[in-house]
Order: structure tokens, then sequence, then C-alpha cells
């Protein structure tokens, strides 16, 4: 139980120092789970995503063996920023939610850097 709540209090911490310096620029969020791994980009202002992608989607899952993997989290960090760039995004803010920077999440991170995506 200690580790649930030790990850959403790490959540709310992040997202409240990404409200206190956003100054309304697009949000991408980073969902990962045993299988995959997920990103957003997120509108605070508006309330609206303007962009996704995953490791479910047939495109990716068909261009890496294991959705779980660092090369999966790589593809889509390209694909994010591809969609991004398509949205005319190209300033954002990086939420990890509650996981430490580190392994799928920073290479997602560095995918989008790669790709285009200032933050």
């Amino acid at each position: 139980m200690a580790k649930v709540n030790n990850f959403e209090r790490r959540k709310k911490r992040v997202r409240y120092q990404l409200r206190q310096k956003a100054a309304g620029r697009v949000r991408l969020s980073v969902f990962r789970s045993g299988r995959h791994i997920y990103a957003q980009l997120i509108d605070d202002v508006k309330g609206v995503t303007l962009a996704a992608a995953s490791t479910v989607e047939k495109d990716t899952k068909g261009g890496v063996k294991n959705g779980a993997s660092i090369e999966a989290a790589k593809a889509v960090g390209t694909r994010i920023a591809e969609r991004a760039k398509a949205a005319k995004v190209d300033n954002i803010v990086f939420d990890r939610g509650g996981y430490l920077f580190h392994g799928r999440i920073k290479a997602l991170a560095d995918a989008a850097r790669a790709a285009g995506l200032a933050f």
C-alpha cells in the first residue's frame, strides 16, 4: 500500500511543479504499464488532448517486438513528436507522472527531443 501512496504523492508533486512553471504550454503526459507505453499532448487551458501515441497502435506494434521495451518507447517518442508538429506544437512541458526519469520514460523523452520537441 505504501508503494502506491508514494507513487501518487510523487505524481501530485510533479503535476504541481508543472502547473507552477508551465506558463500555458502544452503538457506531454506519459503512462507506462507492464506491457505498453502511452503518451499524450494535453492542453490544460482548454482541457483537450491534442495528440496521442502508444505501443497499442498497429503501426507501432508491427515495428517493435515488445511494447514494454526501450525501443518501443523511442518509437512512441518520435511518433508523438511528429504528431505534435502536425498540431503546430513545438514547446512543451514533460509530465513524467510518478515515474522516475530513467529507462523507458527517459528513452521516450530523448526521442521526442531528438525529433524536434523543445522541453
